[in-house]
């Protein structure tokens, strides 16, 4: 192949000579003819491109008969191999199950990337935080984090605790190599067989996996993720660290991590000191902390360590004789009462902690901003809504945000209960907002030089074969902006977005506050995107403060183990920017402040207190919300289930506005009531009074007025203010009084007011 190309290059270096005026060839010289004439012109250029032509037919014409050559001689090659008959059948199942396993190679190499991506930091060094969380008034609320120098080396670890762990979660912890295939499929045909999650397969590798990369929620991708890590750990670590991270690093109940906390917590006592009955107990916990712990539940925590100790008799560990004093006497605790930590915003709390201080001194002492009596109200307030209610609407979870408007967190639920499930539902989860959205669609119109009183269009759009329709099928012609934020309209939101275009919408939820992707689809504007809690409570605050960004926090200042200041917020975070100017959140918080009083969330309206917010439900009735805010608090609310189901018919306005309505009725008992931004005034000088004590707990709930009679109240209300004295006046006089009160009591729009 070599000489031809040189062959070829010489002809072209030949051919090129030829072309330059003046050159002329002697006979002899390549090329020339016998007559001796001159080579440089005629038809010897036109000869000359021919022969490259034919050379590189030629050229491709030898490589392609090449490779025909060289299959056929592999294919004759194979032959040799060729099997017939029942000889067959084998070599093409391998065959296949080579290209399968190729194939599923990429897949599995795909799907380990994303799990992959939580171990590029240096994830063992978590634990080397101590943070002790103050409330806002400074009284401690909790610890997170472990010091090494608390923790208890596996080498001191009972025996006892130790089998309990292994015959209870993992027994063939030390022979599988990460993710216990036996386990897994004896879990999954128990489970399938009764058609409800009755056993978990997960190892103790995979379990570490999740307690240190992943979060607590039930999805295919988090399992996935942690199948993935489960071989990183086992790859980067021994069996002996496993095993320690885990008894180190498991939720035990009670706000506390790991056996020696938990010791401590429940017995009194130091791990090294536990008893066979205690391990078991303690080794019960792993499964469901909240069902089985012993200061909520002893009978039932005795009853699991009773399970525990059959599990250590069945894996070999110890005899029946040995377990049987710790099963005639139990386990007891010294600690009886319920803890009431507030662990969901602490989890959030302590990871916005490491962020602020990845480097130096970790032993920490943090002032949050939660309010404990708040916190509290807000926890009881969604566990009675979901247990009174929950099973006639369908719904298992919830979660809330509540916050000043400058985005200082005062209560923050994660879910329903913490010790059944720790993913964080108020930071982590991503719902659709459904009409909650519908404020950024409204303000980027007013921004477009849209007012409350603009006449909008009610009436049936398509946008290619996407048709939306409003809730109940109606439509209401030629209305008022303020009017179609008021009744919810969808058409008018997708008009809207139509009108002043998706990315401006966008964009401005981003600088309001939503940080997840926001996706520029058709129903957008109806909330068709994913959010979190957290991301709209925030963004809902610019309303609330007067339009200043909000984001949420956690803590006002952080010391060190010196007692030395490492953060504080007023000197180190920069003033907030403005995002909307005053008049655009004056319009807003007008529109927003007449859904309570006659829009679809009536439910959340505070007796005396000026409140505004919109409802949110989405399709299938799958998630409902309830976003509000009053000169002082903001606050935003979800109803849904974690897989995704829907609900009974919940819509924003029934169970979220009336649980959003009882936490804020609290948080407003005893405070000065501050103004709406631009609306509204405070309803008094000074303080509200708290309302007295009622004798159970129905007579607590507020006091529900319809939207008319609360408008013929406040009417009444004006107007005494208004009336002068009563003074010695004429029949006629008379007559006219009686006539403006009774216009004022009919609702009468012309009367004064």
């Amino acid at each position: 192949m070599e000489q031809p190309l040189r062959k070829l290059q010489d002809r072209i270096s030949e051919w090129l000579a030829g072309l330059k005026p003046g050159t002329r060839r002697s006979a002899d010289a390549p090329g020339s003819n016998e007559a001796g004439k001159d080579t440089s012109g005629g038809k010897m250029p036109r000869l000359r491109l021919i022969e490259i032509d034919a050379f590189i037919d030629s050229a491709l014409y030898r490589i392609w008969t090449g490779l025909k050559d060289g299959a056929e001689a592999l294919s004759r090659f194979a032959r040799h191999f060729r099997m017939t008959g029942w000889r067959r059948a084998p070599f093409e199942i391998l065959g296949d199950g080579l290209t399968m396993a190729a194939g599923g190679a990429v897949v599995m190499l795909t799907l380990a990337l994303p799990a992959f991506d939580a171990t590029k930091q240096d994830w063992l060094a978590q634990s080397d935080y101590s943070v002790t969380f103050l409330d806002r008034y400074g009284a401690e609320i909790g610890k997170r984090g472990v010091r090494h120098s608390e923790s208890v080396p596996l080498e001191e670890m009972p025996d006892s605790l130790i089998k309990a762990t292994l015959a209870t979660e993992d027994r063939r912890f030390y022979t599988h190599f990460g993710i216990d295939i036996i386990g897994t499929a004896r879990a999954l045909v128990e489970n399938l067989r009764n058609d409800a999650v009755r056993q978990g397969g997960s190892s103790i590798t995979q379990q570490l996996a999740k307690n240190l990369f992943l979060s607590n929620e039930r999805t295919l991708d988090r399992k996935i993720k942690e199948a993935f890590l489960a071989l990183y750990l086992e790859s980067n670590l021994s069996k002996h660290d496993i095993l320690q991270l885990y008894l180190d690093r498991a939720y035990m109940g009670g706000g506390n991590f790991g056996a020696a906390a938990a010791a401590e917590f429940y017995f009194g006592k130091k791990v090294q000191d536990i008893n066979l009955a205690e391990a078991a107990m303690l080794s019960g916990l792993y499964k469901a902390p909240a069902r089985y712990a012993p200061h909520i539940n002893l009978p039932a925590a005795r009853a699991r360590a009773n399970d525990v100790l059959t599990n250590m008799v069945q894996a070999g560990f110890m005899t029946e004789g040995q377990v049987m004093g710790a099963r005639r006497k139990p386990a007891d605790v010294v600690r009886k009462a319920a803890d009431t930590a507030p662990d969901y915003f602490l989890d959030w709390a302590f990871d916005e902690v490491k962020k602020q201080v990845p480097d130096g001194d970790r032993s920490l002492i943090v002032r949050s901003t939660v309010d404990m009596n708040l916190q509290k109200t807000a926890d009881e307030a969604i566990e009675g809504a979901l247990r009174d209610s929950g099973e006639r609407y369908r719904v298992s979870q919830a979660a809330m945000v509540v916050a000043e408007p400058d985005g200082a967190v005062r209560a923050l639920v994660g879910g329903r209960d913490y010790g059944e499930s720790q993913f964080n539902r108020a930071t982590d989860a991503l719902r659709q907002p459904g009409s909650s959205f519908k404020p950024f669609v409204y303000t980027t119109a007013i921004l477009h030089g849209y007012t409350p009183k603009s006449i909008v269009v009610d009436a049936p759009i398509s946008i290619g074969n996407w048709s939306p329709k409003n809730y109940g099928g109606r439509y209401m012609g030629s209305i008022q902006l303020t009017t179609a934020l008021i009744h919810s309209l969808n058409t008018v939101a997708v008009r809207l977005a139509g009108a002043v275009g998706r990315p401006a919408i966008i964009d401005l939820a981003h600088k309001m506050g939503i940080t997840t992707n926001i996706i520029n689809s058709k129903s957008l504007p109806l909330g068709a995107t994913d959010v979190r809690v957290l991301d709209m409570t925030g963004a809902y605050a610019v309303f609330a403060n007067g339009g200043m960004k909000a984001t949420p926090y956690a803590f006002t200042q952080i010391l060190n183990s010196q007692g030395e200041v490492v953060f504080d917020r007023k000197r180190d975070v920069p003033p907030p920017e403005r995002v909307l100017d005053e008049k655009t959140v004056g319009m807003m918080n007008y529109m927003l402040g007449q859904v309570p009083e006659r829009g679809t969330g009536r439910a959340a309206k505070l007796q005396g207190i000026k409140t505004a917010g919109k409802t949110g439900t989405t399709n299938a009735y799958r998630d409902a919300w309830f976003m509000g805010f009053t000169g002082n608090y903001v606050g935003g609310i979800w109803f849904g289930n974690d897989d995704f189901t829907s609900s009974n018919k919940m819509t924003g306005g029934s169970l979220p506005a009336q649980t959003w309505n009882r936490v804020m009725t609290y948080a407003h008992n005893g405070i000065e009531l501050k103004p709406i931004p631009f609306i509204d005034e405070p309803a008094s000088d000074g303080p509200r009074p708290a309302p007295a004590v009622a004798s159970n707990d129905a007579d607590q709930r507020p006091l529900s007025l319809s939207a008319r009679t609360t408008e013929r109240l406040i009417a009444l209300e004006k107007l005494f203010e208004t009336t002068p004295p009563l003074q010695p006046q004429s029949a006629a006089s008379v007559g006219s009084g009686q006539k403006i009160r009774a216009a004022a009591l009919e609702g009468d729009e012309t009367a004064p007011r």
